[in-house]
């Protein structure tokens, strides 16, 4: 037992992954082509992959929502861990970065579970509410521009279903948010999320210090 959350040094983390992770070779080898772009460093962790795939077989997710594609390994993970007939409705605004996604959906054979919308998703997200889509979803993720983040998780809880779950990704910034000089406006905003969650009694919570700390609120 331990009164705190143990520090995870690298080594650790490499004993971790090595006792712990099932990562499926197609995921490792989006991650590993991924690990080489410019903007490489906002792939998730293949653990935090592994959790979400999880977390989906737990809650018999059926119906999900992403809020944030990239190259596609969070929606290739969760596409794995959905039924045959299993549906995400993914937002992303890049045509580039999703051309990755993709390949890698159709060659898991997976892309006739992703529904992908190329534009600003609060614009998607909208038009689901406006089309009834209300307490129809199990599980949504959220790893888009910081700013919108408020915007996006009230969206996510007005179509997340009582019981279904919302994971917000990089709920920790790198551990930037306890530093008091950064000021910008990604940092400012996750700041006051984090705050708008710890007092919002829509929904029971958990900060997990996984990858870039991920945030797990359920809806009650």
């Amino acid at each position: 037992m331990s009164t705190k959350t143990i520090s995870v040094t690298e080594q650790v983390h490499e004993y971790m992954l090595g006792v712990s992770l099932r990562e499926p070779e197609l995921l490792k080898r989006l991650r590993e082509e991924t690990a080489k772009l410019e903007d490489g460093g906002m792939q998730m962790s293949p653990e935090q992959g592994q959790f979400m795939r999880l977390l989906i077989h737990l809650i018999g997710a059926k119906r999900t929502l992403e809020v944030g594609v990239f190259t596609g390994y969070s929606s290739l993970s969760v596409a794995l861990a959905l039924p045959d007939d299993g549906q995400i409705i993914a937002c992303d605004v890049s045509e580039e970065y999703t051309s990755i996604a993709r390949r890698y959906w159709q060659a898991a054979g997976m892309e006739h579970k992703i529904q992908l919308n190329i534009g600003p998703a609060v614009v998607t997200l909208d038009k689901l509410i406006k089309a009834g889509e209300i307490n129809q979803f199990d599980f949504a993720f959220i790893d888009a521009d910081k700013k919108n983040y408020a915007r996006y998780y009230e969206q996510c809880l007005q179509l997340v279903r009582r019981g279904g779950l919302i994971g917000i990704d990089n709920t920790l910034w790198g551990g930037s948010l306890v530093d008091e000089s950064k000021q910008d406006e990604s940092t400012n905003a996750i700041r006051a999320l984090n705050k708008k969650l710890h007092a919002d009694d829509r929904v029971e919570l958990s900060m997990v210090p996984i990858g870039d700390g991920f945030t797990l609120a359920r809806k009650r």
